[in-house]
């Protein structure tokens, strides 16, 4: 039992400030993030029942990722765009916990900050949102359903490439925004489809508008996609005991694998990178690929080990990638 079970009044933390009740939880507004943020605070009460709703309160903050709706994240400062406003009321002591999706995270936290907990994955898998225009899906060709010369919205740069690569007639424009706002655009014909991870669908009890599963052979995820992470202050040892009781060590496993490959390749919002990290029968399966936006370029390799070694092989598989890719993809 964590020592915070007894607690209802100060916590006392290693950097001499005191964590008061209510505990604060950062998120996002987003529906989705609201989503994440109440899971993880019912399995908080589920474990440390003492800890009930009162227990905690939750600050919506606005991110500038949030904010600027027209542009791709490569072009106003990269994925810490969704967390830069979050980690700041953190290291201020205006709130105790945030909480994020796992794939907009930085690889490098800003120092005093740590990701102390990762939940139980959600399929990682990306989903094909198909607009009315689009045909019936056929499993042993899951992009045919895609009229010829159709427009296809995404932001992603992984996504864009590997579409592309895989079907070079269709164009592809930037589509922003929430969950509903992309499905709506869908279905109002702005684009003929579009994707959002499965993940993201299920949480909100949508996964009836994914009109097409990718495997994550043909379509390999963004890393961390599917995650749910939970970064507090380093010196809140409190904290991070109450966090440790939630934790999901294939989660953190998978995360190690994915973010070290990410890492090692150091490559910026603009390179599509996507690395998709599984156990099975005790062995850990890394995926990783790396491309160009355009599609002309698309490289994926793999690599297997213990979950112990999990950073270890993310590690090897970026230096792998690097090594075999021309060197204007990471330029």
């Amino acid at each position: 039992m964590s020592r915070l079970s007894t607690l209802d009044t100060d916590m006392p933390t290693r950097h001499g400030r005191a964590t008061t009740l209510p505990l604060r939880v950062g998120t996002r507004g987003s529906p989705l993030a609201l989503w994440q943020t109440r899971h993880f605070l019912s399995l908080i009460r589920r474990v440390c029942p003492v800890l009930n709703a009162d227990a905690f309160q939750e600050h919506i903050i606005s991110t500038e990722g949030d904010r600027v709706q027209d542009k791709r994240l490569a072009d106003i400062g990269g994925k810490g765009l969704f967390a830069k406003e979050i980690h700041e009321a953190l290291l201020d002591g205006q709130i105790d916990f945030a909480v994020h999706s796992l794939k907009d995270l930085e690889t490098e936290l800003p120092p005093g900050i740590t990701l102390a907990c990762l939940l139980e994955r959600e399929d990682p898998r990306d989903a094909v949102i198909l607009g009315p225009v689009c045909g019936a899906p056929d499993a042993a060709d899951p992009l045919a359903c895609i009229p010829h010369g159709a427009l296809v919205g995404t932001a992603s740069v992984r996504r864009q490439s590997q579409l592309l690569a895989l079907r070079p007639d269709l164009r592809v424009e930037i589509i922003r925004g929430n969950v509903q706002t992309r499905l709506g655009r869908v279905r109002n014909g702005d684009f003929a489809a579009s994707f959002l991870a499965l993940a993201g669908l299920r949480r909100l009890g949508l996964e009836l508008e994914a009109g097409v599963l990718l495997d994550p052979t043909l379509m390999v995820p963004a890393a961390g996609q599917g995650i749910v992470g939970v970064t507090v202050r380093t010196a809140d040892e409190e904290l991070h005991e109450l966090l440790s009781a939630i934790e999901c060590r294939t989660a953190r496993a998978a995360a190690n694998a994915e973010r070290a490959m990410l890492g090692a390749l150091d490559g910026s919002c603009r390179t599509p990178i996507g690395a998709h990290a599984v156990l099975r029968d005790g062995t850990l399966e890394l995926t990783g690929l790396i491309a160009r936006a355009d599609g002309s370029f698309v490289l994926k390799d793999a690599i297997s080990g213990s979950p112990k070694d999990a950073a270890r092989l993310g590690l090897a598989l970026g230096d792998r990638l690097r090594a075999q890719a021309p060197a204007d993809v990471l330029s």
